[in-house]
């Protein structure tokens, strides 16, 4: 008897076991899965095509320009300073203003970096053999010799020099394929002179005096200048005479007194004459010089031309504001 339901137990549950394997191989056949990508199935996928070049509309017209450049020449002071600031090292530059070859604050960066003349002659020759596939200039130094370069690589101009520097600098950024981070590094800047505004207050009553020594002439550096227009988006105040939207003026001695002010910064552009040197001993040891309300206070500060002028690029006008900083606001 036993041995009769055992038997009848194994029958049912076969039975059972035939009829749910039944239902699930029906169920699969109605709801069939794609199955998840492998590896292989990814790497069949068709990648996008890499951009090779870019065009760049300048003050030339528009050029065609390697999306990832690789050897670039440089032919502007404020245009090197753009490239080092955005990771680059060209294989050539024209030579700095000041120093043997470079300024003291890019020498470091700059070496191995052949020398290829200077802003207002660039050596073409010697621009051809280093081969670059990018050549960033500026149509006011250069306009003459553009068709010349641009038959050796692809050129990309700024329009001109000017105080305002982040105008070229958003030039060579879109250039070399860098300009979200060009615009973070200018955002960066812009910070610093909101910050240094809002840090200043009373002191931004200061009236700040710019003058320059260059060889045979004396200046007074307005507001459309490097330094002044660092110094009027912070904020400070200049006195009446230098409180134009001008470059510079030259003047003689009877206008001394002009270079009067709260603090007084001077600047010396020298040649190998020394002729900057003598004009600066000459103007500062006058009766009249002496005579300044900001000589007998002790407000008189000597600073280095290649940051607050001549240099002009995004590197120099950080280290401006650091001077403008100890100077100013400390």
């Amino acid at each position: 008897m036993f041995t009769s339901l055992r038997s009848k137990w194994k029958s049912a549950a076969a039975l059972l076991a035939c009829a749910t394997a039944l239902g699930a191989m029906l169920s699969g056949c109605g709801t069939a899965k794609t199955p998840a990508p492998t590896n292989d199935t990814a790497q069949k996928q068709p990648a996008a095509a890499a951009v090779s070049e870019l065009t760049i509309n300048h003050a030339m017209g528009s050029s065609k320009v390697p999306a990832e450049p690789k050897r670039i020449v440089v032919l502007t002071n404020e245009g090197t300073e753009a490239l080092l600031a955005l990771g680059f090292k060209p294989v050539g530059a024209v030579k700095s203003w000041s120093g043997n070859p470079w300024y003291d604050h890019l020498k470091k960066d700059l070496e191995s970096v052949e020398v290829v003349g200077d802003e207002n002659q660039p050596n073409l020759e010697a621009i051809a053999k280093l081969k670059p596939d990018l050549i960033l200039g500026n149509k006011l130094r250069q306009e003459k010799v553009y068709t010349q370069l641009a038959a050796i690589a692809p050129t990309v101009f700024s329009e001109r020099l000017q105080s305002d520097w982040q105008k070229n600098f958003r030039v060579y950024a879109e250039a070399v394929n860098k300009k979200a981070e060009g615009e973070q590094l200018l955002q960066q800047y812009d910070k610093r002179i909101a910050d240094m505004k809002a840090k200043a207050g009373e002191k931004l009553n200061t009236k700040v005096s710019l003058v320059r020594f260059i060889p045979g002439k004396a200046r007074l550096y307005m507001k459309d200048t490097f330094a002044g227009l660092a110094l009027s988006k912070i904020g400070f105040q200049r006195p009446a005479v230098q409180d134009k939207n001008e470059f510079a003026a030259e003047i003689n001695k009877e206008r001394l007194p002009d270079m009067d002010g709260d603090i007084l910064f001077y600047y010396v552009w020298d040649n190998d004459k020394k002729e900057a040197s003598a004009v600066e001993k000459d103007w500062t040891s006058d009766p009249l010089w002496k005579n300044l309300n900001v000589v007998k206070n002790n407000k008189v500060i000597k600073v280095n031309d290649d940051i607050w002028n001549s240099s002009g690029g995004i590197i120099a006008a950080n280290k401006l504001l650091d001077e403008v900083e100890q100077y100013l606001l400390k």
